[in-house]
């Protein structure tokens, strides 16, 4: 609900201040483009709500052109970034969690900035949907 909440919020600023070529960036998560192999039965719930995150991501982006706004619409979809994510709301083992981290070389927050930095320098001209970023393992 939090991102329902702070886009449309967003979005009303920007029309009440005249912004009709501002930049929406949801950051979503590469599981909202695939389900998890069934040996990850508990992340199927975060798997359906990042699915919800890209159906909310193109319905924005369509009203909005409906509506014939100039506000782009964009998400950024990354797979194993090396955040506290994984040691504040898995329940995997922090062992495991930095034995797996140490096993390839991980996405890192900067990585996330600098794609955020991408979409926000693309000339009104290119709308950048959606940027899917996945680790070299």
């Amino acid at each position: 609900m939090a991102l329902c909440i702070c886009t449309q919020q967003a979005v009303k600023l920007m029309q009440e201040k005249g912004i009709d070529d501002g930049q929406i960036i949801h950051i979503s998560s590469i599981d909202a483009h695939k389900v998890p192999n069934p040996g990850r039965m508990e992340s199927f719930f975060y798997c359906g709500t990042k699915f919800m995150v890209r159906a909310l991501t193109e319905g924005l982006r369509r009203e909005l052109k409906a509506g014939n706004s100039h506000i782009r619409v964009g998400s950024i979809s990354p797979a194993y970034v090396e955040t506290e994510y994984f040691a504040n709301f898995s329940k995997i083992p922090a062992a495991d969690i930095s034995a797996f981290f140490k096993s390839f070389e991980p996405i890192r927050p900067k990585d996330i900035a600098d794609s955020v930095l991408h979409i926000l320098s693309a000339p009104p001209r290119v709308e950048i949907h959606d940027v899917i970023i996945e680790n070299s393992i």
